[in-house]
């Protein structure tokens, strides 16, 4: 008796334990676009050597963390970053810092993890958080521009303007900004025999995930985002150290989707990026 006992509980594990990685391997078909090229880092994959990604808030970099820490640890490429808000409207979660704190507290939480990347050139601006579509653009767009020719960068990554990731709309103007940017740099006189940025590489969402779970927005978002043409690993590891080291938002993935951020890593494990050659473009 005890024996088949001991068998069918076996069995009912086993059957569980299949239901649970079919159910698992389900889910993470919403975070894929298999028509993407896989590759184990774009920034490899373009042959890219000077990178700078261009984004709105202190946590921003968590969408690009396999991007940037793939382009250092394997590529030894040359990293830089800049963030436009120091991200002082932002809500705690947890409360760590008195609010009128946060924007100094977010600031030296960006750096810190953007440390922990390897980042070789990190900078984070004082646009108002949530009021950088307000900002005359020219002027955002020339601080980038001088960026962009200090760094020399061959690659630029930032946000599909059009939906800016989330449909933030700072993250949308830095997009736009950042584009401009690397467009107006690509078409002036040479320098020293530097002629601008190459590629953008914009971030995109899972689609069917946005979908799925983004409710109204993650379908502006989709409907408003190309498909990506490269996906690679999100190294999410990284992310998770991310989020601890981001202490104001450590628990934002929970309070917005309602589950752990290691269990969104379990299904969202890629991250996907339209790239555009702008030699090619003309």
């Amino acid at each position: 008796m005890l024996k088949r006992i001991a068998l069918l509980a076996g069995i009912v594990v086993g059957v569980l334990a299949i239901v649970l990685v079919a159910g698992v391997l389900y889910i993470r078909t919403y975070f894929s676009v298999p028509t993407a090229k896989g590759v184990a880092s774009v920034v490899g994959d373009i042959g890219a050597k000077r990178v700078l990604g261009v984004f709105a808030h202190p946590d921003d970099e968590q969408l690009v963390t396999g991007f940037f820490s793939y382009a250092k640890e394997t590529d030894k490429a040359f990293t830089a970053l800049v963030t436009g808000t120091k991200g002082e409207a932002g809500h705690q979660v947890p409360r760590v810092a008195r609010q009128q704190d946060l924007g100094t507290v977010r600031k030296a939480e960006a750096l810190k993890n953007g440390f922990a990347l390897g980042i070789d050139d990190q900078e984070v601006w004082d646009y108002p958080d949530g009021g950088v579509p307000e900002i005359p653009m020219q002027a955002i767009v020339a601080r980038v521009v001088a960026k962009i020719e200090s760094d020399k960068a061959d690659m630029v990554v930032t946000f599909w303007p059009a939906s800016g990731a989330t449909g933030h709309k700072d993250h949308m103007r830095m997009g736009l900004v950042a584009e401009t940017a690397a467009k107006q740099v690509r078409s002036q006189p040479a320098v020293d025999g530097y002629n601008g940025p190459r590629w953008i590489a914009y971030v995109i969402t899972p689609p069917n995930g946005l979908r799925a779970f983004g409710g109204a927005t993650g379908k502006f978002v989709a409907d408003n985002q190309p498909n990506p043409t490269h996906r690679m690993p999100g190294n999410a590891g990284a992310k998770l150290r991310g989020w601890k080291i981001h202490a104001s938002q450590e628990h934002y993935v929970q309070a917005v989707y309602g589950f752990p951020d290691w269990l969104l890593y379990t299904f969202w494990d890629q991250e996907f990026y339209r790239v555009v050659d702008l030699e090619a473009a003309g």
